[in-house]
């Protein structure tokens, strides 16, 4: 068989699995409806378990029945508490908050123009470092950062003489396969720290987990994952790709996309200089033990500033988005700000919409007492089978990773599978911060595979401008090695903080 032919071959059986992924997760109801559906599943089995007498044993030793959906207390737990369900729902109101503040930002434009901004003048050999860490930061603008990032950069790689394939590659990677690691606190943190802490109320209604619980970890995971995308591209990847017919000259809009204008300057030296003030106030404020801001006994771990990050994370934005706002005369009055983040919070009804599909599927599991019957039941099975829990660990990353090949919502597998694993292993004496940390790995790399993401449809799109030849198969051959690399270099990272026992965000241990 020649090279073409066993070519020709691979592609054929790689586009068949991609065809049968996309069938399958076209399959799939919205995730709206997935969890009605998974409600109703839930109530059947309630049903049958109540009838059969079924009794659980809860961490605290009390003996309590499983809760039947389809009766009548539970058709008034489903009616009277869907509002609580719905307004105690742990990411609610974080998410709400930090999202009203980073609606301002991206409305008043600041978060496009740092973008590009930061992706100016870049020299040909740090173009794939700067462009993959940027994307880690860009992870704070949410689906924007992706709209933003993809095209750029395939014009910045080919602004600097490179292939705008490799750029549009990189960008994509670097967003979608490492979504839950950046250096700083993302949206994202907020809303899976919720799911989190609503999961592990089924075995310990006091805790709580914090959103940056995980920071440690994901700065140095930004850091990681920029270097191994860097190393990959650069000493692989780029070398692959048949460049003569994908560099072109920039079209005088792609010239102006990369250009920013002298008052975009100004906007964000005032934006930095105003962000620089709110840390210094912020660190000011922090400096004495009797801060109100510290916790009790002045400490940090229970601090305001922890306990109230999304409040903070929500006025940082604010401050810097007015800053440059106001320069780029984006805000010409009071009333403007309040009219930019409305319009900014029109892009998350979607979360509001599933966020009460979910809390009130959350809400039945916890009433019907299945979610605590699951946990202590897979808990000793997994005690009888002796496993050591570093096999458990590698279990939960290939089950995941598999279902986040269909289910691309990060937050909607979040909420399917975190009330299973976080308190089964919590009794197992995992902390809940480690199984969300388990989860970032799963949930990300596996992105970059999928045609059921619409950023690797948009990705295709955007490559075929290229290279008209390009479809599904180019692009996931091109992102596979890549999402190897980094789900390699991600779990032995994970593994050796776990190893040295290393705390993964502050007050947050990893055992």
């Amino acid at each position: 068989m020649s090279v073409h032919e066993a070519t020709s071959v691979t592609t054929s059986r790689g586009q068949r699995f991609l065809d049968k992924i996309e069938r399958a997760g076209n399959m799939l109801p919205h995730p709206f409806w997935l969890f009605w559906i998974l409600a109703g599943v839930l109530a059947v089995v309630s049903f049958a378990l109540h009838v059969a007498g079924v009794t659980v044993t809860k961490p605290d030793g009390d003996t309590v029945p499983i809760q039947n959906l389809l009766s009548p207390e539970g058709f008034r737990y489903a009616i009277t508490e869907s509002i609580d369900n719905f307004m105690s729902f742990p990411p609610l109101g974080t998410a709400l908050v930090a999202l009203m503040g980073l609606a301002l930002a991206d409305r008043a434009g600041l978060l496009t123009t740092a973008v590009r901004g930061a992706l100016t003048r870049v020299s040909p050999k740090m173009v794939t470092p700067v462009l993959a860490f940027t994307a880690s930061v860009a992870h704070v603008a949410g689906d924007a950062g992706y709209i933003i990032l993809i095209p750029l950069g395939g014009i910045i790689f080919r602004a600097v003489g490179r292939s705008p394939i490799v750029g549009t590659v990189v960008a994509l990677v670097a967003l979608s396969g490492g979504s839950a690691a950046s250096p700083i606190m993302i949206p994202n943190d907020v809303i899976l720290s919720g799911i989190t802490t609503k999961a592990a109320h089924i075995v310990d209604p006091g805790y709580t987990m914090t959103p940056v619980g995980n920071i440690y970890f994901t700065i140095v995971s930004s850091l990681v994952l920029t270097a191994v995308i860097t190393l990959v591209v650069d000493k692989w990847l780029s070398k692959r790709i048949e460049r003569i017919e994908d560099i072109h000259e920039l079209t005088d809009e792609e010239r102006a996309s990369m250009t920013l204008s002298p008052i975009e300057h100004r906007g964000l030296r005032n934006a930095g200089i105003t962000a620089l003030v709110y840390l210094l106030l912020l660190g000011a404020s922090m400096a004495w033990p009797t801060s109100p801001m510290r916790g009790e006994h002045g400490g940090f771990v229970d601090s305001t500033l922890i306990s109230g990050i999304a409040v903070f994370l929500a006025l940082f934005f604010v401050a810097t988005g007015t800053a440059y706002g106001v320069t780029v005369n984006k805000i010409t009055n009071s009333a403007s700000i309040p009219d930019l983040i409305a319009d900014g919070l029109k892009d998350i009804t979607p979360i509001l919409v599933l966020f009460f599909a979910v809390s009130q599927f959350l809400g039945y599991f916890s009433w019907t007492n299945i979610g605590v019957l699951i946990a202590t039941n897979g808990a000793e099975n997994l005690r009888d089978l002796n496993a050591p829990t570093v096999v458990i660990f590698g279990g939960i990353l290939i089950v995941i990773s598999a279902m986040n090949l269909v289910i691309t919502s990060g937050s909607a597998q979040w909420s399917l599978v975190g009330p299973i694993f976080v308190p089964m292993l919590m009794l197992l004496h995992v902390d809940p911060v480690t199984t969300t940390a388990l989860y970032r790995i799963a949930d990300s790399c596996t992105n970059v595979l999928t045609p059921v993401s619409p950023y690797f449809a948009m990705s295709v799109a955007i490559i075929a401008r290229y290279r008209k030849s390009a479809g599904i198969g180019t692009l996931f051959s091109m992102t596979l090695p890549l999402a190897v690399a980094m789900f390699i270099a991600w779990v032995a990272l994970f593994a050796l903080w776990y190893l040295l026992g290393l705390p993964l965000g502050p007050g947050a241990p990893i055992r």
